[in-house]
């Protein structure tokens, strides 16, 4: 389970009434929602919050370091609060379904030095598609 709520107490951020409730939305494990089903469940808890605060605050999140903006495909970007655990994604093709996973190893130290063309790698993304059960057995 992700730890944003007491990350965000711990640094000391405002929480506002409507932070708290932006937060509280993203706080979980395997949570990757695009902006807008972050306002719509946002709404659902607190009727009055604006679109523009709930971009406004993800934003905020991401240069905080506190959430990471995840783009796996051509569709919208997601957040996802588990920011200070390294992972990877694991994405279904047909629905969009987004894991983490933790696979062991350092995928860093798999590229060999002959790949690397004069980088300097400090960070790698690796994506894992397929299909997820629910849309296999559909």
């Amino acid at each position: 389970m992700s730890d944003l709520l007491e990350r965000l107490r711990g640094r000391g951020w405002r929480m506002t009434a409507q932070r708290r409730v932006v937060a509280e939305v993203l706080d979980g494990e395997h949570v990757h929602l695009t902006a807008d089903e972050v306002h719509s469940r946002a709404v659902a808890k607190l009727p009055e919050i604006s679109r523009a605060t709930v971009y406004n605050t993800l934003g905020e999140l991401v240069s905080l370091g506190e959430v990471l903006e995840v783009s796996t495909d051509k569709r919208a970007k997601r957040y996802d609060p588990n920011a200070h655990r390294p992972h990877h994604h694991l994405v279904c093709a047909q629905c969009g379904a987004i894991r983490d996973v933790h696979p062991s190893g350092n995928p860093l130290a798999d590229l060999p030095d002959s790949e690397r063309f004069g980088f300097k790698v400090s960070d790698v993304e690796v994506t894992y598609r397929g299909i997820c059960p629910n849309c296999a057995a559909a």
